[in-house]
This record gives structure tokens, C-alpha cells and sequence, in this order.
């Protein structure tokens, strides 16, 4: 009876509480489910998704978390950009999350850059986010300028390009810095059996010969010891910071700017040292222009000069007036951005496949040596062993350029271009552009894509640019290293030379091997930099040439 009584107490309190916990838990657990369920149902729709929009897309961040986690586990995001592509057939739309402004096509088809380049080209500017982005650093320069703005510079800068004073001073700048400056390092550095990061020697050699022409002045960044100086190091930092804006929603940089706090603390700093050193420049030219304007004298020693600062002070605006301070910062500014960048790390890149490409090296050797071979009464004695290449010579260089262009199909120096459509449109492959639409061409990718160089596009071949052992050019729209419409690069010829003369003054000397296991990949950069830079070791090539085209030991006449 006790038994049955404590055993009903037992039952009936006991399974009351039960019962009442029960009735409370049930929701909980239900709600977690029901959580779960929506979160994996979300995920699954979101992975289905990658098929046909090329990423997955996710609520409210669209294809950021996608992005993000690409940028962190691969190694080439470049790499990884042109998979999307090519599964995409060459275009694709990015979805940023719905609070930012991240919403882009990113294309890598022939007939659309044509499209934007060339014949839609008025409605495919810059745009405000790109020149948000740059605007601390290159200002109202050409390269972020749009509109009458940029064609008054283009005009002047083209009219000044072609002049012969200006080309003129492009040789003889190019021949003192290979021959008085980086054929001397290299040798120090072959003496001391070091190796040496040959794109940072060849980033001073661009930047030190870009600021003779842009300037007028020489920074001195190439010479021995390497030495650090201040407006290079600078001007390095402004552009790594700038590019972190474009990974980032503006509101984020733009509050940092606020606070002056992280990258942008940087940036304001490194653009102070910048126009620090061309306040001083332009200071000093006024004074050197105005004393000219007023001597009388036809013997002065200050001959005019060609460079691009000293020819857009000559030059008034559209009032009468001669160009402010702070247009004439971002002239140069600017010019200094295209010519260090792109020519040095397209020498980089193209020194690194020729390392790998041995038969590539002993073709462009056979290409000099055929050259100095044509030279009448050509002689090197002990005291007088350093080739000095004419401009003309180098114009003959055709294998040499072939290999050039080939290397800048596969690393071209600026891997990403941007564009801004300001009405609505359509890409002749379909695509429907939405007015603020911002538009990615993506040059990287377009180098290795089958449809447009075949199914030896990722192979590293400069035949393929030669016709009967000419060097041909292709369509700027299928290689648009140089980009390609009004907006082709103004220094597309002095670019040429440049690679050419410094490429054949190396190889011609040197033997470059890569360091044993150096780790070679791009950065995420303005512009296709090593990320890990070029490590090499020199020796000297103890052939020279024979007059007949043949090495020997000794020259004879």
C-alpha cells in the first residue's frame, strides 16, 4: 500500500514536472531545427548558384564571403579570377552585399572590350568610384581623368611625346642609367657573389629614368648600395595603400580617413613626402624658367628642357593662366605611376620565363649577335669591352620583342582595368549593363583563355608573334597590355624601347639565373608586382661577340 502510494506520488509529481519541462523545451528545440534547416537550406541554394552566376551568392553579402575566402586560400587570386571566367564563357556578373557599391561585370571577351575601348567609348568612363578611390593620390591626372580634362592632357602630353627633343632625351637618359649606373651595380654585386632582387634593382632603374622625364630630375634611387630614398619609398607606400580601398567598402576607408587611422594614416603620411618632393621641383623650375626668359644671353648654360613638367609650364589653361601647382603635381604624378610600374614588372616576369626558357635566351642572343655583326669595322678591345646598342639597332630587335609582348600576354603589368557605363547598355555577348554599372576588364585572364589564343595559350611562345621572322602586333582588343581606343597608352613606343634596350643590355652581359626555389607569384597590386620580387644570381658571359656573328673569345676587326 506505502509502496503503491509512494510509487503514484512518485509518478504523478514526477511526471508533471516532466511534462511541464517538456511542454517548454519543445519550442526550443523546434526553433533550432527550424534554424538549422534555413541555414542549410540558404547554404545549398547559395552553392547551387555558383553553377550559373560563377560564385556562390549569399543573402544580404551577395559574393563577398566568396571573395574573401578566395583571396585567402589561394595563392593567385589571378589564377583563380580566370577559372571564373572560363566557366562563364568570358563574363560574369559580381554581386556585392546589398549596403555597398561592390556591384560589377567582370569580362574578359574580345568583342566587349572592343565594345567599351573603342566604340562605346563615351559612355565608359573612368567613373567617380575609381576616381574616389585614386583621387589623394594622382588627383585630376590623366589616368583618373575623364572627359575635357583628359583630353586636354592627352593632347599635350601626345604632342610632347612625339616632339624630338622629348625622344631625344628618352635615349640618352635610358643610355647614362644602363651604362653609368645599373651595368656598374651588377657587376658590385657579381664581385660580392650576392644575389640581388632584380625587380627591385629594375623598379629604380624605371623609376630614376620616369622622373628624368616627367621631373626632369634624377631621385638617384639605382646606384651602389641600393640606397633608400625617401620620395621613391614613398611614393611605393601611397600606391599599395591606394589599391587597399579598392578591396574595401568605401564607408570603411573612408571612416578610417576620418580617423586618420590604419592604411590611411599611410597613405596621408606617404603622400605628404610625395608632394613634398614635387613642391620642391616645381619651386625650382619656376626659377629656372624665369631666369632663362630673362637672360639675354644665347650662351646660357640652362639649355631648354623636354621633359613633361617643363612643357605643360609653358603652356597656359583654357583662361589665359599659366597651370596650378596642384596640376602640375598630378601630371607627373601620374606619368611616373604608368612609367615605373608597368615597364619594370614586365621586365621582371619576362626575365623569369626566359630562365625557364633556355632555347628562348639562346634565340634572342643569336638575334644580338647577328646585329652587332652587321657593324662595320666592328671592334672591343680589353679597355673598351662595353656594347653600346644604337636606337636603331634595338628597332631591328624583332625576336626580342616577340618575346616581350609574349610575356606581357601572360603578366601583363596591369592585370585589372576598370570602367563605369553611364547609361544603360548591352555587351555584344549579351550581358545587360545597368546605368552605374562598374565594368572589370580582366587582361590577366585574357591571356589565357583558349578561345581567343588556342590551346597553347598558357605556353610562354614569342613565335607566335613573328611572320616570316617579323615581329606583328595583334588586335589591342585581344592584347590590351597597352589598353586600346582614344585611351592607348601614350608611351607604348618609348615603353618598347625601354624593356628592349635595358633586356638586350642584360642578356647581352649576363647570364640571370632565378634562385633555386624562390617562390614566384603575383601580388594583389594597381599593378602585377612578384610578390616575393625576383631573386637572382649573375655571372658574366665570357663570349663576346665576332663580327661575323659568331662568339669567341676576342673580338677582331
Amino acid at each position: 500500500m506505502n509502496l503503491t502510494n509512494q510509487s503514484s506520488f512518485f509518478s504523478g509529481e514526477d511526471a508533471g514536472n516532466i511534462g511541464s519541462g517538456s511542454i517548454f523545451l519543445l519550442p526550443e528545440i523546434q526553433l533550432l531545427e527550424l534554424f538549422v534547416a534555413i541555414v542549410f537550406f540558404v547554404a545549398i541554394h547559395s552553392l547551387r548558384q555558383r553553377r550559373r552566376h560563377g560564385l556562390a551568392v549569399w543573402p544580404f553579402v551577395g559574393m563577398l564571403p566568396s571573395l574573401l575566402i578566395a583571396v585567402h586560400i589561394h595563392t593567385d587570386i589571378y589564377e583563380w579570377l580566370t577559372d571564373v571566367l572560363r566557366q562563364q564563357r568570358g563574363t560574369f556578373t559580381f554581386r556585392g552585399p546589398w549596403f555597398t557599391s561592390l556591384n560589377s561585370v567582370i569580362t574578359a571577351d574580345p568583342r566587349n572590350l572592343e565594345h567599351l575601348l573603342k566604340t562605346k567609348f563615351t559612355i565608359f568612363p573612368k567613373g567617380e568610384f575609381f576616381r574616389n578611390n585614386v583621387c589623394d593620390l594622382l588627383g585630376d591626372g590623366i589616368f583618373s581623368a575623364d572627359n575635357e580634362t583628359w583630353r586636354s592632357q592627352r593632347k599635350t602630353a601626345s604632342i610632347e611625346f612625339h616632339s624630338s627633343g622629348f625622344r631625344k632625351l628618352t635615349t640618352e637618359s635610358l643610355n647614362e642609367l644602363v651604362h653609368s649606373r645599373l651595368l656598374p651595380v651588377l657587376d658590385e654585386l657579381i664581385k660580392n657573389s650576392a644575389s640581388v632582387d632584380l625587380q627591385d634593382v629594375l623598379l629604380r632603374l624605371t623609376f630614376d629614368n620616369v622622373c628624368m622625364l616627367a621631373f626632369g630630375v634624377d631621385p638617384g634611387c639605382l646606384g651602389l648600395g641600393l640606397p633608400e630614398i625617401p620620395f621613391a619609398r614613398a611614393f611605393e607606400d601611397a600606391t599599395e595603400m591606394t589599391v587597399l580601398r579598392f578591396i574595401m567598402p568605401s564607408f570603411v576607408w573612408k571612416l578610417m580617413r576620418y580617423l586618420n587611422i590604419g592604411s590611411e594614416r599611410k597613405l596621408k603620411e606617404s603622400i605628404c613626402e610625395v608632394d613634398k618632393f614635387a613642391d620642391k621641383v616645381i619651386r625650382t623650375r619656376n626659377k629656372e624658367l624665369s631666369l632663362l626668359d630673362q637672360s639675354n644671353d644665347s650662351d646660357i648654360n640652362n639649355k631648354p628642357r623636354s621633359d613633361l613638367l617643363t612643357a605643360f609650364m609653358r603652356l597656359k589653361d583654357d583662361d589665359g593662366k599659366p597651370f596650378s601647382h596642384k596640376f602640375l603635381r598630378d601630371i607627373c604624378v601620374n606619368f611616373i605611376l604608368a612609367g615605373r610600374d608597368t615597364s619594370s614588372v614586365a621586365l621582371s616576369w619576362f626575365f623569369w620565363l626566359v630562365s625557364k626558357n633556355p632555347n628562348v635566351e639562346k634565340q634572342i642572343l643569336e638575334e644580338i649577335y647577328g646585329i652587332i655583326g652587321e657593324r662595320q669595322n666592328f671592334e672591343v678591345t680589353e679597355n673598351e669591352s662595353t656594347i653600346v646598342f644604337k636606337p636603331e639597332e634595338v628597332k631591328k630587335m624583332d625576336y626580342l620583342q616577340a618575346a616581350l609582348s609574349e610575356a606581357l600576354r601572360l603578366y601583363p603589368s596591369v592585370p585589372l582595368d576598370h570602367k563605369e557605363v553611364v547609361e544603360d547598355e548591352v555587351f555584344p555577348d549579351g550581358t545587360v549593363l545597368k546605368k552605374g554599372t562598374k565594368v572589370i576588364y580582366a587582361i590577366y585572364a585574357m591571356g589565357r583563355m583558349e578561345s581567343i589564343w588556342g590551346k597553347d595559350c598558357r605556353e610562354y611562345k614569342p613565335e607566335r608573334w613573328l611572320r616570316d621572322g617579323r615581329f606583328m602586333s595583334e588586335s589591342a582588343y585581344k592584347f590590351t597590355a597597352f589598353n586600346g581606343g582614344p585611351r592607348l597608352c601614350l608611351g607604348k613606343d618609348f615603353a618598347y624601347y625601354q624593356m628592349k634596350f635595358v633586356a638586350v643590355s642584360i642578356i647581352y652581359h649576363y647570364r640571370v639565373n632565378v634562385v633555386k626555389n624562390h617562390s614566384v607569384t603575383p601580388k594583389l597590386a594597381l599593378t602585377m608586382y612578384m610578390k616575393h620580387g625576383l631573386k637572382v644570381t649573375l655571372s658574366k658571359r665570357d663570349e663576346i661577340m665576332h663580327s661575323s656573328g659568331k662568339p669567341c673569345n676576342k673580338v677582331q676587326s
